[in-house]
């Protein structure tokens, strides 16, 4: 039964997609803010049909920290579930992203259209420039930019190095960074077609203060408060 509810969201995930890329492509000539709140529907659609399909919904705590500047979010990335719930708990939003899953048919052309930084993750020093230089740029014109700072979807319980792109467009910026964690992974993990029923947990932290504070101090912030966060969520069989 889990793996043909499973399906049956997938079946609607599919759909939706097919419908909303032709359409946010079409919206091209307006402006991104405007583009990035339609195909937020898009997100919207796909977690009431994730309840529905699958019975799996979620509650967030700390909506209050997210101030009303636009500021960087650094998450923790465990599953796709995050990659929809961000669209709709913050302001218009661009994702640092691997340039990979713009080549993807249909879904890409779709990422494309929200303008994100797409980086080649094996560039080293290029890609963090990129990050820095663009990054400045979205958060200037008022936008969100998402981060995962693990730069992969890792399973609940494991650990990888946290990588610095984010910390250094803190630095350079002196923007404010908003910290989540979550328990996604418990409820899609990565790799499996079946979603289990349930209620994900998603924090939003206290914005951390950036200013005047160096890159490695920055990340090592971050990940104190995300992974610290993540250990003391609920950790369903």
């Amino acid at each position: 039964m889990s793996l043909l509810r499973s399906l049956l969201f997938y079946l609607g995930l599919a759909t939706a997609t097919v419908f909303f890329v032709p359409c946010s492509l079409l919206l091209f000539p307006l402006p991104l803010s405007l583009r990035l709140r339609f195909i937020s529907k898009w997100s919207a659609f796909n977690l009431r049909w994730l309840k529905l399909s699958c019975n799996l919904t979620h509650e967030v705590e700390g909506l209050e920290n997210i101030p009303a500047r636009a500021a960087i979010i650094m998450c923790k990335h465990q599953s796709a579930w995050e990659t929809l719930a961000l669209q709709l708990i913050f302001p218009p939003q661009v994702w640092v992203i691997k340039r990979e899953l713009l080549w993807i048919p249909v879904y890409g052309w779709g990422l494309a259209a929200m303008q994100p930084i797409a980086i080649d993750r094996v560039s080293g020093i290029k890609a963090l420039r990129q990050i820095v230089k663009q990054g400045r740029q979205r958060l200037a014109q008022g936008l969100w930019v998402v981060i995962f700072p693990e730069g992969t979807r890792v399973a609940p319980g494991k650990r990888v190095k946290y990588q610095p792109g984010g910390a250094m467009l803190a630095e350079r910026s002196a923007s404010p960074i908003i910290p989540v964690a979550h328990n996604a992974g418990y409820f899609w993990p990565r790799n499996s077609i079946k979603k289990k029923p349930g209620v994900i947990k998603m924090v939003i932290g206290p914005a951390i203060d950036t200013a005047g504070k160096s890159a490695s101090h920055i990340i090592k912030e971050v990940e104190d408060w995300i992974e610290t966060t993540v250990a003391s969520l609920p950790q369903p069989e």
